[in-house]
């Protein structure tokens, strides 16, 4: 039987500031929306016309710990992980579902100029995790990784 691969790949900004909670573990869970936006040209008018896509991104363990210290609203990050849909019933009982990147890795692209409490330099900060993402509580994640000097 032949392998498959799936790698997803965004770069964009933060729509709002990210969610942090925690499961009953311990282990820190952050969500964020990222924006991408693409730009083409209109065969027709000639028009630059842009279009802006919305992604939901779960981050787990030391990840998640580090969006929630350091990104907010606007700041721009690199993002590569796996898409999952999630399935769950709604109150009224029909099932629900949800599309989401689960991050392997983030960069945070950049310092801005009013972003006092980022990480020290100008240039990205890479952090990842173990290639094993969570799927609950108690699943395997990274406590390895570091804040960067």
């Amino acid at each position: 039987m032949a392998r498959s691969f799936q790698q997803m790949i965004i770069l964009g900004n933060l729509g709002k500031d990210p969610e942090v909670r925690y499961t009953a573990s311990g282990t820190a869970v952050a969500t964020i929306t990222v924006a991408t936006t693409d730009s083409r040209k209109d065969k027709n008018s000639g028009e630059w016309t842009e279009e802006t896509e919305w992604h939901r991104v779960v981050l787990w363990g030391r990840l998640a710990e580090i969006a929630g210290e350091y990104l907010r609203k606007g700041r721009q990050v690199f993002i590569t992980g796996k898409k999952k849909t999630r399935k769950w019933q709604g109150q009224d009982g029909k099932d629900q579902y949800t599309t989401e990147i689960v991050a392997d890795t983030m960069e945070i692209i950049g310092a801005r100029e009013n972003d006092r409490e980022g990480p020290p330099g100008n240039g990205p900060v890479h952090h990842s995790q173990e290639s094993n993402q969570p799927t609950g509580a108690g699943s395997n994640w990274s406590e390895d990784d570091d804040i960067p000097m």
